[in-house]
């Protein structure tokens, strides 16, 4: 699914700026996460309120080595929301949160830092 996480790759080749504009990534808050013993790599199935116009979707997040799934729920993250759904095992992932790899390749969640809206939009 991802092209590279080593911080050293090169960037990716150039878009457009209206390819960009069709991403629509937003700010939600964590309202349930769980375990998601099925999943191939460790994860956790998380439901996400991206406010009124969005509701609450569901994700499923490889964060399982830096978050304590108690730690979640409060918490706001970045996703992507015009994504189709993706079947993970019987789970229907319905956005991508996002995170970037640490130094030893654990995923760190995106995340602004102070309180926004649900259902912010990144610009």
């Amino acid at each position: 699914m991802h092209v590279n996480h080593d911080a050293d790759a090169v960037a990716a080749s150039e878009i457009a700026f209206d390819d960009f504009l069709r991403v629509d990534i937003r700010i939600g808050t964590i309202v349930e996460a769980e375990p998601f013993p099925e999943a191939r790599k460790p994860a956790f199935k998380l439901k996400i309120d991206f406010g009124p116009a969005i509701g609450v979707k569901k994700s499923s997040a490889q964060i399982f080595d830096r978050y304590a799934i108690e730690d979640l729920p409060g918490r706001q993250v970045a996703a992507v929301v015009n994504f189709p759904p993706r079947q993970i095992g019987k789970f229907m992932s319905e956005v991508l949160t996002l995170g970037f790899a640490d130094a030893e390749g654990a995923v760190i969640l995106f995340a602004p830092d102070r309180k926004v809206p649900n259902g912010s939009r990144l610009f």
